[in-house]
């Protein structure tokens, strides 16, 4: 059901409650875990999971940042994120999304080694 509402200010002080409810089945601790074992798995060993922010959309979603991180640096940047149902653990990730964040992570990778590389003599 969407709800209308009539004449947004355009500037000025606004103040909306919305209330969702939702069964907390999943905490941000599982779920970095779930999401962690995913993209290690499935992508890269070298992808790791960040702390979790809780989002309300459709459902209720912790939202788990993916970053690509080297052994010898440590973490480059954030490749993604994987929203994570608070009720059920699902992940909400699609072939996609996947790819999009093997294909970012990649694309970072190479611009850290470009970057990192010692130039050659001409």
């Amino acid at each position: 059901m969407n709800t209308v509402i009539e004449q947004i200010p355009q500037m000025g002080d606004i103040t909306l409650t919305i209330q969702i409810t939702a069964q907390f089945n999943y905490s941000a601790v599982v779920a970095k875990r779930l999401v962690s074992r995913f993209v290690t798995d499935e992508i890269s060993y070298m992808l790791r999971a960040l702390d979790p922010v809780l989002v309300a959309a459709d459902r209720i979603v912790w939202r788990v940042p993916v970053a690509l991180a080297f052994p010898n640096v440590g973490v480059l940047g954030q490749v993604g994120t994987v929203d994570v149902d608070v009720e059920n653990g699902r992940l909400m990730l699609s072939p996609p999304q996947v790819e999009s964040i093997r294909t970012t992570a990649l694309d970072l990778a190479a611009r850290h080694v470009d970057t990192s590389s010692p130039s050659s003599a001409a």
